[in-house]
């Protein structure tokens, strides 16, 4: 990390980094595939492959977890038959396991109904198809600060509960004297939600439903400063600097490709604090150079490690003018 930041010419102090591993991981991602043989396998790539190693049974899946590997193998044995590679979401929520299907195509009523069986035979709390409802026995909620929120199908969440907590306090005390803050790629707002809780929110990410389901959170909750959450690309329609002028912070935490266009928006504003979260080094590092070069200091860099034996970690940093 500290080698790429270097190679891009900056110059900043490193700040210990936080272990966030806990034992909270509240999301899987599993693979099913027809085998050699037509021996049915369900569990995760091998690495740099297109294989599947099978996994029945893990020591060290957390326990809220339980019961996602059986769940699965169930999902997976009658939709092998229709000869489509599937990856299956698994999300642990307040109300049980959320579990998302991708890359059966569309699905015969037959299919549908025995899909619907094994939801209920497994006491998910919520099974959907491509995002497309196939029994929903109770919604799945989680909590996020004060806020508790329904969460969309197939929604994207930090791997583990204490990343995410570890993230969300860095990004409060980054932001702690700004009264109105521009959250960017919020999702569905694990930062906006707390923050919510002493300043304005205005948040953006182009997920529509993740937008939705901030927005209702955020007003169903009492105790928290207005949040207006809006749907937008911020990488084809990134905010302008005259539409960043009414902010004293701005915090972004965009996918792994990083937030090219919106770093220039950015380094081309008088925003006071910046901000910035990301899971990939090099695009940290590009959009950090466009933001010093358009007069920004960087203060220190915060590396989170919540992916238990890997090389990547999570990064926060701040910027000021």
């Amino acid at each position: 990390m500290i080698a790429t930041l270097a190679q891009a010419g900056i110059a900043c102090e490193v700040y210990p980094l936080i272990d966030a591993h806990g034992l909270g991981r509240r999301r899987i991602t599993l693979h099913a595939r027809m085998g050699t043989h037509d021996v049915l396998k369900v569990g995760f790539a091998a690495a740099n492959s297109h294989d599947i190693i099978p996994v029945d049974r893990c020591p060290i899946l957390d326990p809220g977890l339980g019961g996602a590997l059986d769940a699965a193998w169930a999902i997976a044995e009658p939709l092998i038959s229709i000869g489509k590679p599937l990856d299956i979401q698994i999300t642990t929520t307040d109300n049980g396991l959320d579990v998302d299907v991708r890359g059966s195509g569309p699905l015969p009523a037959t299919m549908i109904a025995t899909l619907s069986r094994i939801a209920e035979q497994r006491g998910l709390a919520r099974l959907t198809r491509h995002g497309e409802l196939v029994l929903m026995r109770t919604p799945p909620t989680i909590a996020i600060g004060a806020a508790r929120l329904t969460l969309p199908p197939g929604s994207f969440l930090q791997a583990t509960i204490a990343g995410e907590e570890a993230l969300a306090a860095l990004v409060t005390e980054h932001c702690r004297r700004a009264k109105h803050v521009a959250d960017l790629f919020c999702g569905v707002g694990p930062f906006a939600l707390r923050l919510a809780a002493k300043a304005r929110i205005s948040a953006f990410d182009s997920d529509a439903g993740a937008v939705t389901a901030l927005q209702k959170a955020a007003t169903s909750t009492s105790g928290l400063k207005p949040i207006k959450a809006e749907a937008r690309d911020l990488f084809r329609r990134p905010l302008m600097p005259q539409e960043l002028r009414d902010y004293d912070a701005v915090v972004f935490d965009p996918p792994r490709q990083g937030a090219q266009a919106q770093a220039q928006q950015l380094a081309a504003s008088k925003i006071p604090v910046v901000v910035a979260v990301s899971c990939n080094v090099a695009t940290f590092a590009r959009d950090a150079r466009i933001l010093i070069d358009g007069g920004y200091e960087i203060e220190g860099v915060t590396p989170v490690d919540q992916f238990r034996h890997t090389p990547h970690v999570e990064l926060v940093a701040r910027f000021k003018r």
